[in-house]
């Protein structure tokens, strides 16, 4: 529901419109990789991303507890947590429906859809993964994606094995529709809360700037933080407004969070209401760089792992 998106590692790459030769590089690496072991693999695509190995048996950093969490972690919640559809009634229990986007359709083919009872403008997506989804204006958008389904593609994308995301081995992968959510007739930031222990640390802020997907983060009193991810271009320099829902986002967040060690709340929020995204186990498979590099360390100290880790 962002402005650019690419096919390196099936994510959302925030302003990041063309592929570097790193990135072409990095795709070929874990190619080879990719019949190694869930800690090998992990290991070795952590060093072609980050230059370094994580520490998986003393994780510090928050990307090297993002690493430990997808090889450890076997809470009975998380295939749910990671499953777009599924984790709505879990929402609904914890939150209340208001704060849920309704479900349109949900399947595995996008072919046996009747489109007559799709309300426009709407989102089609995959359940089971991030970045990948079109918009539904109008109908010259259904015909668009009717004339090349992607339901196949769709269903093939596999974060268990591509980035070693246990939780996505544990559900079924689905496509789902649902209303598109505006405000003043667009699609409004994407709000991202942080939450460790049920506390939200900070706000990574997505959204459209001139036609660029653009980014920036906040602590919960709305002050700009100035560490970003210089893999990736768009880093607003700008200041964002403060949402003006921003006490009930937070409230929310920790609300569903309450009970994790670690858990990212994504948020559509405008002047009118609130409504939950997804909730996000493992943001960028644990491969995302921190400028100042100190933030990472600094995100992984608030993280008490509720998990062992193998010594």
């Amino acid at each position: 529901m962002t402005a650019a998106v690419t096919d390196r590692d099936v994510f959302l790459n925030t302003g990041h419109t063309q592929k570097s030769w790193k990135d072409v590089a990095r795709s070929a690496i874990c190619r080879i990789i990719a019949p190694l072991p869930d800690a090998t693999f992990c290991a070795l695509k952590y060093f072609t991303f980050r230059g370094r190995f994580p520490d998986l048996r003393n994780p510090r950093t928050f990307t090297d507890k993002v690493q430990a969490r997808k090889l450890y972690d076997r809470n009975p919640l998380f295939p749910t947590i990671v499953d777009k559809a599924d984790v709505k009634a879990l929402i609904t229990e914890v939150a209340g429906p208001r704060y849920v986007v309704p479900t349109q359709w949900v399947g595995t083919a996008l072919s046996s859809v009747d489109w007559r009872k799709i309300a426009l403008p709407a989102v089609v997506k995959p359940t089971h993964a991030s970045g990948v989804g079109r918009l539904l204006h109008d109908w010259d958008d259904v015909d668009a994606l009717m004339a090349d389904d992607p339901s196949d593609a769709w269903l093939a994308i596999d974060h268990a094995s591509y980035n070693r995301e246990w939780a996505y081995s544990q559900l079924e992968p689905r496509i789902i529709i649902e209303p598109m959510l505006l405000s003043r007739g667009a699609i409004p930031p994407d709000y991202r809360l942080f939450t460790f222990d049920g506390v939200v640390s900070h706000i990574e802020v997505d959204f459209e700037s001139e036609g660029q997907t653009s980014y920036c983060n906040y602590d919960p009193e709305w002050r700009k933080l100035p560490f970003h991810d210089p893999d990736y271009d768009g880093f607003f320099l700008g200041e964002v407004e403060k949402p003006a829902r921003l006490e009930e986002m937070i409230r929310l967040a920790e609300r569903l969070g309450k009970g994790f060690d670690f858990l990212r709340v994504d948020l559509y929020a405008c002047d009118e209401w609130v409504r939950v995204g997804e909730l996000t186990l493992y943001p960028g498979g644990g491969f995302d760089a921190f400028e100042p590099k100190e933030y990472d360390l600094l995100l992984g100290a608030k993280w008490r792992l509720g998990f062992s880790v193998p010594k």
